[in-house]
Formats: structure tokens, C-alpha cells, sequence
């Protein structure tokens, strides 16, 4: 498989709920009229906490400092996995639980901190634009690794970096973190880029009027009723929505499409108190146990919080095998 590096430079940050009016405007400029400003990778995920957004420099351009956004101190560079053939043996999940083995397990084992968001095309790895000397140091006995630039992909090597390579010091194993898993079903879902404007006004509604009570995660229950979840990336182009089976109802179904199974998806949502951005290793304490199991997983990270999304008849044996995850690290 080949690894690309992609050209986006991104921004990671939370934008409080009580201030989102001062947002509404840029936000709806980046979710719907694309033509009208330079980003090329937006993606905006609502929780019960906050809004998160992930962009790129020029997205980053239209959203005026307030006391309402934390912005992540780190520029993040973007990883995607491209398929030449050469595709894992044996493996037929999808999702993060494909490069869990390849990407996520080495990456965490070289103490590099990483963030994840798949959508319905592809998964992206974010990894700290200073540590990518790392990561090629780390890959590149596994991939062949390319770097965008001015639209080429440019082949790149361990000796490319070699000046700006540090050997990870040794770190602490990995804080193993509690797990929750909500009721809510999900829908993975894509849209023609060109049908956009005919559910803008519901996107609209979803997103900034439909606001539901606050959701008390600090019970450590996994037998919540629902939480709030709407995730949107408009990335190079191509559309991708995580939404509620109920959130789905109010849109046109012709309109939207998923895989032809029209499978549902549950959540295991990651973290008991806000994670941060140092530590390593919390994608891979998810997606490795998914991947011995063969089990497909989409995964979104967000400004305090992780969140998997499986299939929904394999929900019960991924708690399972988190917990005896955790009990065995104990």
C-alpha cells in the first residue's frame, strides 16, 4: 500500500456552544458555498459538549478569534492510505480497523499522538506536522510514502528527513480509558456534491437550531439512551455525514446515499474526561482489539473526546472484547 502526505495543513479547534452565533456565518459559508473561499478540507462534528472543526489554513482564514474558539496549538499534517494492490491478508473489515495493524499500532508504539476522522470515502490520519520526520522513520519499511506538492505526488524516503528525525523517547504505557456506548444508531452517509442546495435548509436546521439538552457523560454507564452526534466533511470535494437514524428520517431519502445495505452503525465514544493531544496510543487501544476481531470501525476524533462507530449486531462483542482489553491492563 502506498502512504500520501497529503498538501493540507490543518487546524484543529472547539467552538463553544454558547458562542456559536458568532460563527454561524463563516460555518455556513464553509458547509455550503465551497466556491466561495479557498478550503479544501472542512469538517465540522457536533457533540454534547462542543463543535469541533478540523480545516485547513485557508478554511481557518474566515473564523474571527473570540473567547468562544480553543484552537489546538499544533499545525496537523494529513495521512491517507491509498490501496496499490497490496492489501493486508486476511483482512475484510473496513474503516481505521484495515490500517489499525499497518498505521495506527507502529505510530503509537513510536509515542506519536495521532487523530482520526473517516468518513464514508476514506479514513484520514492527522499526525503533528513535527513529527513527521517520525513517521516516515516509522512507515517506511511498510509503505511507499508520497508527499503532495503543487498537486504532484512526490516520492519520499527515511534519508529525506533524517536531518529533522529524533528517536521517540521511551513513554509510559498507555492510560487505558473508559468507554461508553450510547443506544443512538448511526447512519454513515454520502451526498452529490451537486444535490447540495437541496438539503441545505435541513443541514441548516440540524446543526444550529436542533440543539438537544446537555448529555451527562460522566456517569461511566454504557447503557445510555442517546447522545448528540452530527458529523459533516466536505474533503477535496466529496461529501461525508454521520447523523442519527432519526436525523436521517427528516432528510430526502433519494437524496442521500449509503452502502446498499443500508447498515447501522453504533458508538463506543472514548474517554471519561477530556482526552488532549500528547498522549499516544488511544486510537490503538480501539482499533487493535477491532482488528484481531476482524470488526469494521469508523473513527472520528474530536477537540475532547473519541468516538467508534461499529456495526450494529457487533456491538455487544466489541464491548466485550474493550473490556477484557482493560481488565488485562490492569
Amino acid at each position: 500500500m502506498d502512504l500520501h502526505i497529503l498538501e493540507h495543513r490543518v487546524r484543529v479547534l472547539s467552538l463553544a456552544r454558547r458562542g456559536l452565533w458568532l460563527y454561524t456565518h463563516p460555518l455556513l459559508k464553509l458547509l455550503l458555498l465551497p466556491q466561495r473561499c479557498r478550503c479544501k478540507f472542512f469538517s465540522l462534528t457536533e457533540t454534547p459538549e462542543d463543535y469541533t472543526v478540523m480545516l485547513d489554513e485557508e478554511g481557518f482564514k474566515e473564523l474571527p478569534p473570540s473567547e468562544f474558539m480553543q484552537v489546538a496549538d499544533s499545525t496537523w499534517l494529513v495521512l491517507s492510505v491509498v490501496s496499490n494492490g497490496r492489501e493486508p491478508p486476511g483482512c475484510q473489515a473496513t474503516g481505521v480497523t484495515k490500517i489499525a495493524r499497518s498505521v495506527i499500532a507502529p505510530l503509537a508504539e513510536h509515542h506519536v499522538s495521532v487523530l482520526m476522522l473517516s468518513t464514508y470515502q476514506t479514513d484520514f490520519i492527522l499526525v503533528r506536522e513535527r513529527d513527521l520526520p517520525v513517521v516516515i522513520h516509522t512507515l517506511a519499511g511498510e509503505f511507499d510514502i508520497y508527499k503532495e506538492e503543487s498537486g504532484e505526488c512526490v516520492p519520499v524516503t527515511r534519508d529525506d528527513v533524517s536531518n529533522g528525525f529524533l528517536k521517540p523517547k521511551p513513554s509510559a504505557s498507555p492510560m487505558l480509558h473508559p468507554v461508553q456506548s450510547p443506544q443512538t444508531r448511526f447512519c454513515v452517509l454520502t451526498v452529490a456534491p451537486d444535490t447540495l442546495p437541496a438539503i441545505a435548509t435541513m443541514l441548516i436546521d440540524v446543526l444550529f437550531y436542533s440543539h438537544s439538552p446537555p448529555w451527562d457523560g460522566a456517569t461511566g454507564s454504557q447503557d445510555l439512551d442517546s447522545i448528540t452526534f452530527f458529523s459533516f466533511s466536505l474533503i477535496e470535494g466529496y461529501i461525508s455525514i454521520v447523523m442519527d437514524a432519526e436525523t436521517q428520517k427528516r432528510f430526502p431519502s433519494d437524496l442521500l446515499l449509503t452502502s446498499s445495505t443500508g447498515e447501522l452503525w453504533r458508538m463506543v465514544r472514548i474517554g471519561g474526561q477530556p482526552l488532549g493531544f500528547d498522549e499516544c496510543g488511544i486510537v490503538a487501544q480501539i482499533a487493535e482489539p477491532l482488528a484481531a476481531a476482524d470488526i469494521s470501525a469508523y473513527y472520528i476524533s474530536t477537540f475532547n473526546f473519541d468516538h467508534a462507530l461499529v456495526p450494529e449486531e457487533g456491538i455487544s462483542e466489541v464491548i466485550q472484547l474493550l473490556q477484557q482489553r482493560q481488565e488485562s491492563g490492569r
